[in-house]
């Protein structure tokens, strides 16, 4: 069969913050001046927010922009910031550290927080009355290029396809979308985006991106422990002082206490597992009252970008761009990217406008992007936060003082940049050099193991489709990975999908990758210490089915 095609002005790969951020704009724009551009949104989640998840506390600068009138529109921004803690946790204490002393960007007062999977939903709403068309299901698998190499927009995954890419009975050839401009809103670690930075060069230049693995759970607690605004981060245990990460409570309405760790990929020790650290956090006796007598209601993990500016890639080449989390726009230490991400589409989606309003032909550059957002408050802020996570490389105290004299002395504007050693996949120590870490048994009460986790994040892939999560050599998880590191795809993906599994005698191990339980954080991608892993789009739809995460 012959692949249908579609033409639209603009495509944007990704119903996230940034990319429906930037349909929007581009529709209101051609609202103001009487034009008519045609905007279509590619989501590879079975609907719209069912891949997002975020803390989240949302700064709503930019949706201050966007919709000056929000509220009156029904935003679910239902809970204020109205208290915040900080706290650093030794392994049977702690104490709490003086907000007023901590650094201008970890202050937290106006902002909201929020499910971001709900934003999105509400955003989708707001993006279709204007006339953008939303395509929830359909997940861009390939990128179109004219004759000259420029990007000519996006095919769909074919459907239908057996385990061994044989056609079913079921088969349905994907659809091309082509554009005068593609824009690229994966988010962190995006496929296409990957492709797109090593076909273009986007990183010549640039220092490694970095990466942290976000874990997060949502509970229900009981109505006498919720404190509806009130905002806890924390650092130090259960982590030692040489690997970067930190936890948040966010308390929500409804008695909801959204509850998360995040670890730098960039650990040394292939023994740590992060999924597992995450659960014994929360048997801190500073941290379990508030979970104990409650109920776990989701669960979900993504990896997200901590390089800062001086990690970002070019931006922009012939057709397209990258937006949001697909460049790696989170402010660090704000722990925020959603507020940035939505900027840089609203700015990708202004340069548009003028090109196509300009006659502007497939292929072109919208080199006028770039330099908005070099020239706006999202880069400003990124650039006064680009020493914090780098400053961590030396520990956690040294990383909190020198965060100190930064953010508080210079205020973001030292006259240096500091810059990353290495890539998170450089960073493992062999398995002879490691210390061993022996996790508690879940207690099913505050600690759970991840496959009933995995089963409440609603998790659901089609079986007899083809493995998405690709070896490009079958021998390296043994002959390397296993030899060398004791095989840590079995401890950082947080959702078990890789498993060494041996004879009944001990013998001839092999590595199972078990797909069908992958909830598209792209750890195993950014972690593999060969990047042996390739992750490849499942067919849409696939992937977790996140409620109000």
């Amino acid at each position: 069969m012959e692949r249908d095609s579609m033409t639209y002005d603009v495509v944007i790969v990704g119903a996230g913050p940034a990319g429906l951020a930037a349909a929007i704009r581009i529709k209101q724009l051609s609202a103001e001046a009487g034009k008519d551009f045609s905007v279509c949104v590619l989501e590879k989640g079975s609907e719209v927010g069912a891949h997002i998840l975020s803390g989240a506390v949302l700064d709503p600068r930019a949706l201050n922009e966007l919709f000056p009138d929000w509220k009156e529109r029904g935003a679910p921004l239902e809970t204020p910031v109205r208290s915040e803690a900080f706290l650093f946790l030794s392994e049977k204490g702690g104490f709490s550290f003086p907000t007023f002393l901590l650094p201008p960007a970890l202050h937290n007062r106006g902002n909201y927080i929020i499910s971001l999977g709900n934003l999105c939903r509400w955003l989708a709403g707001q993006a279709e009355t204007l006339g953008v068309e939303i395509y929830p299901g359909f997940a861009a698998a390939e990128i179109l290029t004219h004759g000259d190499g420029s990007v000519k927009g996006v095919a769909t995954g074919d459907m239908g396809l057996g385990q061994d890419g044989e056609k079913l009975a079921t088969y349905q050839p994907g659809i091309e979308l082509h554009a005068r401009y593609t824009f690229f809103a994966e988010g962190c670690r995006g496929s296409l985006g990957k492709d797109l930075m090593a076909r273009f060069r986007l990183r010549d230049g640039v220092a490694p991106q970095t990466y942290g693995i976000g874990l997060k759970e949502l509970w229900e607690v009981a109505p006498e422990k919720h404190r509806p605004g009130h905002v806890v981060h924390s650092a130090g245990w259960p982590l030692t002082g040489d690997t970067y990460g930190g936890s948040f409570l966010y308390h929500l309405e409804n008695h909801q206490v959204a509850v998360g760790f995040v670890i730098g990929l960039d650990y040394a020790n292939p023994y740590l597992n992060p999924y597992e650290e995450f659960q014994r956090f929360k048997t801190h006796p500073k941290i379990r009252s508030t979970f104990e007598g409650g109920k776990r209601i989701s669960y979900g993990a993504r990896a997200l970008n901590e390089g800062g500016v001086q990690s970002l890639p070019k931006l922009t080449f012939p057709g397209g761009a990258l937006i949001g989390c697909e460049a790696g726009t989170m402010n660090v230490p704000k722990i925020k990217g959603t507020h940035t991400a939505m900027k840089s589409g609203m700015l990708a989606a202004e340069a548009a406008f003028e090109a196509l309003s300009a006659g502007a032909t497939a292929g072109n550059e919208l080199v006028a992007y770039a330099e908005a957002f070099r020239n706006s408050w999202a880069y400003d802020e990124l650039h006064r936060a680009r020493n914090v996570r780098p400053a961590f490389q030396k520990g956690l105290w040294a990383g909190t003082l020198y965060t100190g004299l930064d953010q508080i002395l210079f205020r973001g504007r030292a006259p240096w940049t500091l810059r990353h050693g290495h890539a998170d996949h450089e960073s493992l120590q062999p398995k002879e050099k490691a210390r061993v870490i022996t996790y508690p048994k879940p207690d099913g009460v505050l600690s759970f193991d991840r496959l009933s986790s995995v089963f409440l994040s609603s998790t659901n892939h089609e079986e007899n489709q083809p493995v998405h999560l690709v070896l490009q050599d079958p021998k390296v998880p043994i002959d390397v990975n296993l030899a060398r590191f004791d095989a840590p795809e079995q401890r950082y993906c947080p959702a078990g999908v890789y498993e060494i599994v041996r004879d009944d005698d001990g013998a001839n191990p092999r590595l199972q990758i078990n797909a069908q339980n992958c909830v598209h954080c792209k750890t195993c991608d950014i972690k593999d210490p060969t990047q042996n892993i390739r992750w490849a789009v499942p067919e849409g739809g696939g992937g977790p089915n996140y409620p109000n995460m």
